[in-house]
């Protein structure tokens, strides 16, 4: 079973429920895997899944708009992820590491 990673990666967003958190916006972390099966042990990019167009697609989710809360943009960045490339399974974690006192995480998977 090959696991493709993609790790703090780092993203401005305009999330959450407060208005200066939508105004001013924050980083947000996201750390995602997915479950690929054997695609990529042929050593073809075309076989594997790109951690390149992985990033893509979390960017894309996260620039898309603005969400309350980081379950929903977690869950939106799992769904797109499963829809793009038909992981086994693919999890999500998104960190929102500006809050007081500490951090924030939460995870959605599918399926």
């Amino acid at each position: 079973m090959i696991t493709v990673r993609v790790e703090e990666l780092r993203l401005f967003g305009r999330h959450g429920v407060h208005a200066h958190e939508k105004e001013q916006g924050q980083e947000f972390v996201f750390d995602v895997s997915l479950e690929v099966g054997t695609r990529g042990t042929s050593d073809r990019i075309a076989d594997a899944v790109d951690y390149r167009e992985v990033t893509r697609v979390v960017q894309e989710v996260n620039d898309s708009r603005s969400f309350d809360l980081i379950e929903a943009l977690a869950d939106a960045t799992a769904a797109a992820l499963y829809g793009r490339f038909s992981p086994d399974r693919v999890s999500v974690r998104v960190t929102k590491p500006a809050v007081e006192p500490g951090t924030v995480s939460v995870t959605s998977s599918r399926p």
